[in-house]
């Protein structure tokens, strides 16, 4: 499962950042417990290929297996959904902080702009 660290949400990122293995991710939440070669049939690469995706999900934390009869299923778990969620909406508020700061920057520079051609009006300005 996936720890809560800085270098955890960077493997997360990494995990869920590639647009394959998300597709199989929103497979997986769609649809429950279903097997690589099921989720294969509805993805444009080969099987081998979901299998490697459904590795790096379950090591992210993000996925467990378990056998049913003859048959491996995989499904979405939810503590690590939960995780993934939460550390994207952290990163969502890092970075209305970030913008809401170069809002800020950008409107005291306007301001000053705006000030200094109040206070010299026969100053041409610069293209």
């Amino acid at each position: 499962m996936l720890r809560m660290s800085a270098e955890a949400d960077e493997e997360l990122w990494s995990v869920i950042g590639d647009p394959s293995r998300l597709r199989v991710l929103d497979l997986l939440v769609s649809n429950g417990d279903v097997s690589a070669s099921w989720l294969a049939g509805r993805v444009p690469f080969s099987r081998q290929a979901v299998s490697k995706h459904l590795v790096v999900l379950e090591q992210a934390g993000l996925v467990i297996r378990h056998k049913q009869g003859r048959e491996v299923l995989y499904q979405v778990r939810a503590d690590g959904l939960d995780h993934a969620t939460r550390a994207m909406a952290e990163l969502a508020r890092k970075w209305d902080r970030r913008l809401a700061a170069i809002k800020r920057l950008d409107e005291a520079a306007h301001s000053q702009t705006k000030n200094k051609r109040r206070a010299n009006p026969n100053r041409r300005s610069e293209p």
